[in-house]
């Protein structure tokens, strides 16, 4: 059974989503409050946090970014009533998983439901058979979910290490920027590219030793982006 916190302080909401996580044997616990909600959500015993954005005391994009900044990884689905691009994507940058914005159909919310846990459960066998990844000195390990530069350990944002080892795992294989929505953040829409072209900018500010000639994640022109699978590779048990 899947555990889910739901931070919302519209009661009608709560009642109503209630019922549909209960349909999908989502055991829920309740909170309306943002600042309750963060102290409960750091326990980190959760596989979901469906998150309002606006909440009292603390709002949803704080409480998000304050899990992230603690490691905690728990998959989030914020839900808003605010519809402005802008919003969604500060929503994104702050680490939630996917987005909905009310009024939303119950459908809607289910599909995305099941679409999150469906990715964690994928994401948490992947840690258990994935091996370690060598590239000429960068070294990817998604057991420990660490990266290294030459023997140096490289602090990367849950998406950053998702999007490296998805381009990783198949060196030369070109994603557009709508593929890579899709398989790293679950958005089965386009829209949001320029979340893409942020992360792998951040990205290679922290891996490249020349941030201008990249040698590690190449841009397909006209397409998106791809791994250089020219350069020497190892792959070893974690």
């Amino acid at each position: 059974m899947n555990k889910v916190l739901l931070i919302e302080d519209d009661v009608d909401i709560v009642q109503l989503l209630l019922i549909h996580l209960h349909d999908l044997d989502c055991e829920v616990e309740i909170e309306h409050n943002g600042k309750l909600g963060f102290a409960k959500a750091k326990t980190n015993h959760f596989n979901l946090i469906i998150l309002d954005i606006m909440l009292p005391e603390m709002d949803g994009i704080e409480v998000c970014g304050r899990l992230r900044a603690l490691d905690i990884y728990t998959p989030v689905l914020m839900l808003t009533a605010k519809s402005e691009e802008i919003d969604k994507v500060i929503g994104l940058e702050s680490g939630a998983d996917d987005y909905l914005t009310k009024p939303f159909s119950i459908r809607e919310f289910i599909a995305r439901v099941k679409a999150i846990l469906r990715r964690a459960k994928i994401s948490t066998e992947a840690k258990t058979i994935e091996n370690r990844i060598e590239f000429n000195g960068l070294v990817i390990d998604p057991l420990m979910r660490r990266v290294l530069l030459n023997d140096q350990r490289i602090e990367l944002t849950p998406k950053e290490f998702s999007l490296l080892l998805l381009l990783a795992s198949s060196p030369g294989r070109s994603y557009s920027r709508e593929e890579l929505l899709d398989l790293v953040w679950g958005y089965e829409f386009s829209g949001y590219e320029h979340t893409v072209n942020s992360h792998v900018n951040r990205l290679r500010a922290k891996i490249e030793p020349d941030f201008e000639k990249p040698s590690f994640i190449l841009t397909t022109w006209g397409l998106g982006y791809r791994f250089n699978d020219e350069l020497p590779t190892k792959k070893s048990i974690a």
